[in-house]
């Protein structure tokens, strides 16, 4: 048996962060460690979630990752959709869901060092590409607008520049 199959069975189908049933195809094992921070393959490091929550923590340390999930208001909320997959919308608002996309947004970029977009357009497609889904134009505004009242992008005309936290 692999080992995805194995964790998501052990898991009871369930994305180990947000206890939400993974629909198919969407499940990816996430390292604890991260395999470029000394982690391991080892069962014992290794939990299944969907691939959206995988790339948003990417190789962040993990105490980077336990505070991602600790930001949450409420419980976490998978980055994939505003709904969850019985298809009933989150209790949590899109205005409320905010301050968790940021942290996956922030831990992204900060995973892309000098790759960064540095254009308003690329940092839109960058959005979606983050949350694995076509964000609307108001979502992607939304958003854009947090980065920068948060202090974390600056947006001049069409042109980005980043000012993230340490380890970026």
């Amino acid at each position: 048996m692999k080992q995805l199959e194995r964790l998501l069975f052990l898991q009871g189908n369930r994305c180990f962060f947000c206890r939400d049933p993974i629909p198919e195809g969407e499940a990816s094992v996430e390292h604890l460690v991260a395999m470029s921070n000394g982690g391991t393959k080892e069962d014992e490091n290794c939990v299944v979630c969907c691939k959206a929550v995988n790339a948003a923590l990417g190789n962040l340390p993990i105490k980077a990752k336990l505070q991602a999930v600790l930001n949450q208001r409420s419980r976490f909320a998978c980055p994939r959709s505003g709904a969850y997959p019985d298809g009933q919308v989150s209790a949590t608002t899109a205005h409320e869901a905010q301050p968790e996309r940021i942290a996956l947004v922030v831990a992204d970029l900060q995973k892309r060092g000098l790759s960064r977009p540095r254009r308003v357009a690329t940092l839109k497609n960058t959005l979606n590409s983050v949350f694995q889904m076509s964000l609307s134009d108001p979502e992607l505004d939304a958003l854009l607008s947090s980065l920068q009242s948060s202090g974390y992008v600056l947006v001049e005309d069409t042109k980005v520049s980043y000012a993230l936290p340490a380890g970026a």
